[in-house]
């Protein structure tokens, strides 16, 4: 077997958090997914979550090989018990056509990014097409990504938002009333915020890991975005809520179905999650109906590694474009065998 190697034919570029910061695009990060998820579902290129764990550090890896764009890659997420629990995001991406490294990016601010925009591309195929209402759980960095990347895709006429801290909803009020072309309003509970919205945005973490709105506050034909039950242990929607559902969408339908706490205690409730689940993909290339305007849709997120390799190719795109960006002095060996 032959080892002769050859030089990378262009050397590395390193993207810090801060590179992240003045890159990240809503628009080019919807477009990548978009493009991604308009392919059937392939559990070949994308095999889920790796783990590896030793109780005190852990790594998960995430490997993808899209169908579309030029790099295939991996992000990993590193924690450790050492001193508190601290975790660092490193996404590495290779080109698809010779195997060179091309580029590391800080994953921090990454996986915030994917996850609105996946969001955006998955509600702009549920979510009826006229002016909607929306009502908010939470005003966090999740909260505020997802409005924006919803504002992108939807038509949207109101908002209600609470979360917890009074000052903090107020804030978010006042910020999107000044980037919405809608009014937004600050409401003292979650079942204010969500009752009679069209569409209802769950982006609050439970503190006791119960669901963070209640079934009877949905209405019949309303579209819900929950990201926050991604383990077995976490709880966001209720079981009532998922057994009232018309059509469940999925970024990843097998870690969705088996990995998210409000699925797994569905099942346990006799809801036939597999039936009412469908996947991204078969939703976005039209396999799967969708009646937008009758029955509750609710889209539910788990992250991907997919969603971290094409949104981080986006970033390297831009970051070559507008000279952001580290170029590193080596690269690695690629080796013809």
């Amino acid at each position: 077997m032959s080892t002769e190697s050859t030089p990378p034919r262009r050397l590395p570029l390193f993207l810090t958090d801060d590179d992240v910061a003045r890159l990240a695009e809503l628009p080019a990060a919807i477009a990548a997914i978009r493009a991604a998820y308009r392919t059937p579902a392939d559990d070949k290129r994308n095999p889920g979550r790796i783990f590896a764990d030793s109780g005190r550090e852990w790594m998960r890896v995430m490997p993808s090989v899209p169908p579309s764009g030029a790099l295939f890659g991996a992000k990993s997420i590193n924690g450790s018990f050492g001193d508190g629990l601290q975790v660092s995001y490193l996404i590495s991406l290779f080109d698809k056509e010779t195997a060179d490294l091309v580029a590391l990016v800080d994953g921090n601010r990454v996986t915030g990014l994917r996850t609105a925009a996946t969001t955006a591309v998955g509600i702009e195929t549920i979510a009826p097409r006229r002016p909607l209402s929306v009502g908010v759980i939470g005003s966090g960095f999740e909260a505020r990504s997802h409005l924006a990347a919803l504002a992108l895709v939807a038509d949207i006429a109101t908002v209600r938002v609470f979360s917890p801290t009074p000052a903090n909803r107020e804030a978010f009020a006042d910020h999107f009333s000044r980037e919405l072309s809608a009014p937004v309003t600050a409401v003292d509970s979650a079942e204010d915020a969500v009752q009679g919205a069209d569409l209802i945005l769950c982006a609050a973490r439970s503190r006791d890991e119960n669901p963070t709105l209640e079934a009877d506050w949905v209405g019949d034909d309303a579209t819900v975005v929950s990201i926050g039950s991604t383990t077995p242990a976490q709880r966001e929607l209720p079981d009532a809520l998922i057994a009232r559902a018309a059509l469940v969408v999925a970024d990843t339908v097998e870690e969705v179905l088996h990995g998210s706490g409000d699925m797994i205690a569905a099942r346990a409730a006799g809801v036939d999650v597999e039936t009412l689940t469908a996947s991204l993909n078969s939703v976005v290339l039209g396999a799967r109906h969708v009646d937008r305007d009758h029955g509750i849709r609710i889209y539910k997120s788990t992250g991907a590694g997919l969603q971290d390799i094409v949104v981080a190719e986006a970033l390297v795109d831009l970051a070559r474009r507008h000279g952001v960006g580290t170029q590193l002095p080596v690269g690695i060996v690629t080796t013809r065998k």
